[in-house]
């Protein structure tokens, strides 16, 4: 869903064609899997398209070749900081996903950032989910922006 979301809106300020924007999981139990049915209804509900996406487990290569790396759970965080094996210019690439929201909490524990996780619930788990997402995206692509203008 956060793919999706960042997609469209990368593409609607214009940096669709420069912003590469992919999903990972941290685990393979679901690799090959398609969009989950439950997120695909509300995205298209919410008017975004549903695309060919099937599950795949993030790589050490991943995490290397990123300029953003965003983390959706702390223990996804702490996942991927462990994938990073110490590289501190990597484990620096990855961020909490709604670290981003403007309304999340700015101190506190790490988990307080959790976007929730719908899966095991029902469809009303993915409209939360989505909210979630949405209300960090655009800043999200101001931080994205803001790093292709400081390249030059």
């Amino acid at each position: 869903m956060a793919e999706v979301v960042l997609r469209d809106r990368l593409e609607s300020a214009g940096l669709g064609d420069v912003v590469e924007v992919d999903s990972t999981g941290i685990s393979d139990e679901e690799h090959g899997n398609p969009l989950d049915r439950r997120a695909r209804a509300v995205l298209a509900a919410h008017g975004y398209p549903t695309p060919d996406h099937h599950a795949r487990q993030v790589t050490a290569v991943d995490l290397v070749a990123r300029d953003l790396v965003l983390a959706m759970t702390s223990a996804h965080a702490r996942a991927l900081r462990t994938l990073a094996r110490g590289d501190q210019r990597v484990a620096e690439r990855i961020r909490m996903f709604r670290s981003f929201d403007p309304a999340a909490p700015t101190d506190g524990p790490e988990h307080a950032l959790d976007v929730d996780d719908p899966w095991y619930g029902d469809q009303a788990g993915f409209e939360v989910t989505l909210a979630e997402v949405e209300a960090a995206a655009d800043a999200i692509v101001d931080h994205v922006r803001s790093a292709l203008e400081g390249r030059g």
